[in-house]
């Protein structure tokens, strides 16, 4: 009995390494994701269907997840940012604090080493809505305790970046 196999993929494709080029291509899209293939491909020496066709295998391999907009909190009328470290009990892994992800609030939930067990952007109004929001989090089954770091300016902010910085070796000197 023969199986039919031409529709199955027996290995899953090998994605190559991010090389020199792949990493120049990732930090202009990280820089502005708008930008064109063939300006794209000017800055990285690169033809604009070649720098197309990277683009997509980066897609494929993960490297890039998705293009979106980074908005401004200020100008959408979020001009409070905190970080809150939550104490809780356990591990702090629990249902109802992730279910915290799902509120328009909330930017990030890290897992974490220390006094808390995790950390949580987040961007509102107001202080008045900073409380609200704590008091809805104090009554998440698990949470012992929150401590709130309220931003006062934010110098920068910004994704992953793909490019590397050059380490200089013993010996080297800057050029």
């Amino acid at each position: 009995m023969v199986k039919e196999t031409d529709n199955l993929r027996q290995n899953p494709p090998r994605e190559r390494p991010l090389d020199a080029l792949d990493r120049k291509i990732l930090g202009a899209l990280a820089r502005d994701a708008s930008v064109s293939y063939a300006e794209l491909g000017k800055d990285v020496g690169l033809s604009a269907p070649a720098v197309h066709e990277r683009v997509k295998r980066l897609r494929r391999a993960g490297a890039i997840e998705k293009t979106m907009a980074q908005l401004n909190g200020a100008a959408v009328g979020k001009h409070f940012l905190a970080f809150v470290h939550v104490e809780s009990s356990g591990w702090g892994k629990t249902k109802e604090v992730f279910e915290l992800g799902e509120l328009p609030e909330v930017e990030e939930i890290h897992s974490i080493t220390g006094d808390s067990s995790l950390i949580l952007k987040v961007r509102v109004e107001n202080a008045q809505a900073m409380e609200g929001f704590l008091w809805r989090l104090y009554h998440k089954t698990g949470v012992r305790g929150t401590h709130t770091y309220v931003v006062l300016n934010t110098h920068m902010e910004r994704g992953v970046q793909a490019e590397i910085t050059h380490e200089l070796t013993e010996g080297e000197h800057v050029k």
